[in-house]
């Protein structure tokens, strides 16, 4: 037992020192400035229904979201996925809607696609955002993250009553090993599903149900507690998430993402309605950056740029396969301070380290 523990200590920290050599200083969500920063002083670039492509898979459907599916938004630099949870016929599914206009697939299925992800990617913390269309249960939405073996790396807040006066460091939450961080609108967790975060209880959103371009607005509209309330929501400790995507409106109520003006909504700056001059004008009203930004077909327009601009970062470990245009440079603004980074060795040998220690106490 004790050579077996011996040898996995060895591979542990051989792997770690392989990860680390990768880059001069060891980058966390693309980023070595971004290590040491709290979760909430971040903006975190979102997928918009991450899961529903607008693709040969759906046969270009329009109510797909998305050009790329999820794998290809995290490497891209995505790191918050946003999805529908809905009921068919006793499965939980993520559906567009309605399972009749766009069904993606079992919730579990799309979590083990996240999970072999975090997998290969040891210095990455990634948001979930499940909109609970049929009022699944905590242990509903339990039952699929067992299902996909993704539990161990879900963060658990100390209190789920309010949001926190402080959020941990990426550092902090790569070294425990707590790597995704999950949000379901209006859900009632249990002891056992704490990870569960009860979305408006940390975050407030903008209106999301948006047909114009003239109509985007940082005025909180949920949860109702903070509606139209602004001081009131920074003053909560929530964490705002700006919605910026544009619908038309079909029949039946029935809305589908507005893919003709996307040039002018993720746009960094020029016309009426586009993302850069919204997420400032967000900052200012709170005063700071949005926390998370959430748009549609984030590989359209400047939507990846816009974010490095707000983290004041030049990225480095993307897939590259994006272009972020227009080029501008990321370092001259930046909505949030930097304390530094710890270099790739050592970083990664903590890693290491805190893993063979829980191992050993494991034993």
């Amino acid at each position: 037992m004790l050579y077996t523990l011996v040898l996995l200590c060895v591979v542990l920290l051989t792997q770690a020192l392989a990860l680390a050599s990768r880059n001069p200083s060891q980058a966390c969500n693309n980023s070595p400035d971004l290590c040491t920063r709290s979760y909430s002083n971040i903006t975190h670039l979102g997928a918009h229904d991450s899961p529903f492509l607008r693709d040969a898979s759906t046969n270009y459907s329009l109510g797909g979201n998305q050009d790329l599916n999820t794998t290809a938004q995290l490497d891209e630099g995505v790191r918050l996925l946003s999805a529908q949870v809905h009921n068919n016929h006793g499965a939980w599914h993520l559906c567009h809607s309605s399972c009749s206009l766009l069904d993606a697939g079992r919730l579990s299925s799309w979590l083990a696609e996240i999970k072999g992800w975090l997998d290969r990617n040891p210095y990455d913390v990634v948001t979930l955002l499940l909109v609970n269309s049929d009022n699944a249960v905590a242990s509903d939405i339990d039952g699929e993250f067992e299902a996909a073996s993704i539990k161990p790396y879900a963060f658990t807040m100390a209190s789920n009553v309010a949001a926190p006066s402080s959020w941990p460091t990426l550092n902090e939450l790569i070294l425990s090993r707590k790597r995704l961080v999950t949000f379901v609108a209006d859900i009632v967790a249990t002891d056992s599903t704490s990870y569960l975060l009860n979305e408006f209880t940390f975050v407030f959103e903008n209106p999301y149900s948006v047909t114009s371009l003239s109509n985007f607005s940082c005025t909180p509209e949920r949860p109702l507690l903070v509606q139209g309330q602004t001081s009131t929501a920074v003053q909560s400790g929530r964490l705002p998430l700006v919605n910026h995507f544009l619908d038309i409106q079909e029949s039946f109520g029935v809305q589908v993402p507005d893919l003709g003006n996307i040039s002018i909504t993720n746009a960094l700056s020029g016309l009426v309605g586009n993302l850069g001059d919204a997420a400032a004008q967000c900052m200012a009203v709170y005063g700071k950056a949005p926390t998370f930004l959430l748009v549609d077909f984030f590989d359209q327009g400047s939507a990846i740029s816009t974010v490095d601009k707000l983290n004041g970062i030049t990225p480095v470990g993307r897939a590259g396969t994006v272009n972020p245009s227009p080029p501008e440079s990321t370092q001259a603004v930046s909505a949030f301070s930097s304390t530094g980074s710890l270099s790739s060795r050592f970083f990664g040998l903590i890693v290491a380290a805190s893993a063979i220690s829980n191992i050993f106490a494991a034993a």
